[in-house]
């Protein structure tokens, strides 16, 4: 039932969107079209807060994801050496339309390398869990990387009816890897921790009408996966 919504390149060409998702103007202008035609199809875009109306859309907990095309993942890094002395940093990462998936992105831009002299605690907000082949790279990832401890809590499933799909969570948490439902609270945290709030202004986070029922919902779906 819930399902991203993958959109191919062609598909970006054809018709043509911006980076944000959003609805484009004056589209009969061909200078503008021809420039919006020659745009980069793949992109990785970073920072430490999205703004506030990606994440009520592409966060929230439904059932049926349609038009959640990205992936957006929020993460906390903390890093321990022997002394018990921890750097702690923090951003997040959204794919759009892209050839590397967020969560392998994290490996090839945020930490490409790990200290063997650290012991690492690797905490990911992920609107959506893995797909198969991102799956299969953290526990290639987590294999070779003894010193790394990751935690993944995602707002909802992807593809999970797929044999292929389960198979791939079961293999991660085969991994060490700790895979969870995000309750209301870890929403609250994103939102008080990586959105951008108003400026001389911070709006306490509102829960969606139906966001500890999908919790439940999805909760109950990993736990027959992983079981």
């Amino acid at each position: 039932m819930a399902q991203k919504e993958e959109a191919a390149a062609a598909a970006a060409v054809a018709e043509p969107a911006s980076q944000n998702g959003e609805d484009l103007e004056n589209l009969e202008d061909p200078e503008k079209l021809k420039e919006l035609i020659e745009l980069p199809p793949f992109e990785i875009v970073t920072g430490e807060r999205l703004p506030a109306h990606y994440f009520k859309f592409q966060f929230r907990n439904v059932e049926y994801s349609s038009g959640r095309n990205k992936t957006f993942l929020c993460y906390v890094v903390e890093a321990q050496n022997k002394g018990g002395q921890v750097q702690a940093s923090r951003g997040y990462l959204e794919d759009e339309h892209a050839a590397a998936h967020a969560e392998e992105a994290f490996f090839n831009s945020i930490m490409p390398t790990f200290d063997p002299a650290l012991r690492y605690l690797v905490t990911w907000y992920v609107s959506s869990s893995p797909c198969a082949a991102c799956a299969d790279r953290i526990v290639k990832t987590l294999n070779k990387t003894k010193n790394l401890r990751l935690l993944i809590l995602v707002g909802r499933l992807f593809m999970w009816e797929e044999p292929e799909v389960q198979a791939a969570l079961r293999k991660l948490k085969e991994a060490g890897c700790r895979l969870r439902i995000m309750k209301p609270q870890d929403f609250e945290f994103i939102w008080q921790n990586f959105v951008e709030q108003e400026e001389g202004e911070s709006k306490a986070f509102e829960p969606w009408e139906d966001i500890q029922e999908n919790f439940l919902y999805y909760e109950e779906k990993l736990a027959d996966i992983l079981k």
